[in-house]
């Protein structure tokens, strides 16, 4: 009852029309959150998928106070050795040219900092992506979101264009065989945005996978046409890799599997595991003409030690214990799992994603995708399971489904049980 009036007298409401979760966490582990009360809660959302380590890893609760204690936090225009090693050390995992970095906090910041150079460096200022996208809160990220908070906060900065999301699960424009047409889907989303253009587009800014979206995968080939596409326009593109880098999908980088380098990649999310910790990273091509026309984004907490000593040990913990295999093989077991739970249930109309990463969606219902979501949601609560639902009119029946890395295979043997009780209670 206490917390009960504390939330409603102290706390802002932040998350559109939801609301908060009903139970007040005490500390977490691994891959299990346990309540005030003990109750405990296998964690399938990595905590905002972002805890691609689990919970209070030991390795990183250590570098944590091992840091606090020598240095944490500096002038912005000085440097220290975690910022300098993790510089290094990320870009030696990521292929050419991408070899510049700029450490920052969270996902919004780094989109907002990489539009700001690609508008720069361009002399540009026309922003694409996709009509089901998320990529922060703050104002030229805001802008290039379309799934959710564009209505009641004033007008939008101009030059702003949203392009068709490839789904093929429901499919915009269909082939002769009935499926996603999406390279005449592209080339009409294109047609469309050079037809509103004025002349200046400077960006495109997309996920691999959307995750908010649905967590949609582009086809195969697509990401290849849309760097062309771009180029044809003198455009730069910019991959949001939040909650697909770091081995999340069973590749280092979603990007790798279509072959395609972006001009810009944004890192957040999975590079603190959880921590506040995000990167732009370029090419030095890029990076100098920034450089040269006065490229300005000063914050408090640009390039700080702290975190990036945590970022160095999570590059320590993914190449020590192959988490990039281990997210393949945990996310193949998932996948069985979840397509054995589809044959089962009918209401599972689709199973996708990669590796670690998984989209289920639920259709039908006796009283429809969003209401069965929402109940499926509640009763794998009940039974000890945390799961995410995309929070979007139309889409709660949309499952986002993303363990830790570390998850054991039994844990997600667990999760899967407990889906499979709570589609059983809620769908028959």
């Amino acid at each position: 009852m206490q917390d009960d009036i504390a939330r409603e007298r102290h706390l802002i409401r932040y998350s559109g029309r939801g609301s908060f979760s009903p139970e007040v966490i005490d500390r977490a582990s691994g891959s299990t959150v346990i309540t005030e009360d003990g109750r405990e809660l296998l964690d399938f959302t990595s905590g905002q998928m972002s805890a691609i380590l689990g919970h209070s890893h030991p390795e990183i609760v250590a570098t944590i106070r091992a840091q606090a204690e020598r240095l944490d936090h500096l002038y912005s225009g000085m440097l220290s050795r975690p910022v300098l090693d993790l510089a290094e050390r990320l870009t030696a995992t990521l292929p050419d040219p991408l070899d510049k970095a700029v450490f920052l906090t969270t996902g919004a910041e780094v989109n907002e900092a990489a539009l700001r150079m690609a508008k720069l460096v361009t002399g540009k200022y026309e922003v694409v992506s996709f009509a089901r996208s998320w990529h922060g809160m703050t104002q030229a990220a805001a802008n290039a979101t379309y799934s959710a908070g564009r209505a009641g906060y004033g007008p939008p900065a101009p030059g702003n264009f949203a392009l068709p999301v490839p789904d093929r699960f429901r499919p915009d424009l269909v082939d002769a065989d009935g499926n996603l047409d999406w390279r005449r889907q592209l080339d009409l989303g294109f047609d469309l945005i050079d037809a509103q253009s004025a002349g200046s587009l400077a960006a495109c800014l997309v996920e691999p996978i959307l995750s908010s979206g649905g967590v949609v995968d582009l086809p195969p080939g697509y990401l290849a046409a849309l760097r062309d596409k771009c180029r044809e326009r003198g455009m730069l593109l910019i991959l949001d890799e939040a909650q697909t880098g770091l081995c999340r999908t069973g590749d280092w980088y979603a990007f790798e599997r279509d072959g395609v380098v972006p001009d810009i990649l944004t890192l957040s999310k999975t590079l603190g595991a959880g921590l506040p910790l995000a990167a732009v990273v370029t090419s030095a091509e890029i990076e100098q003409a920034a450089h040269e026309r006065g490229y300005l984004f000063f914050t408090t907490h640009v390039n700080d030690p702290l975190p990036a000593a945590v970022g160095n040990t999570v590059l320590d913990v993914l190449t020590r214990d192959r988490l990039d295999l281990r997210a393949r093989e945990l996310g193949d077991r998932l996948r069985t799992g979840l397509d054995e739970l589809a044959v089962k249930h009918p209401v599972i109309g689709d199973v996708r994603g990669r590796g670690l990463l998984v989209g289920l969606e639920l259709v039908g219902g006796p009283d429809g995708a969003d209401r069965l979501g929402a109940a499926v949601t509640r009763r794998c609560a009940e039974l000890g399971l945390h799961m995410n639902i995309v929070q979007l009119p139309g889409m709660g029946g949309t499952f986002r489904i993303a363990p830790p890395l570390t998850a054991t295979a039994a844990e997600i043997d667990r999760g899967l049980e407990i889906l499979d009780k709570a589609l059983t209670a809620e769908a028959g």
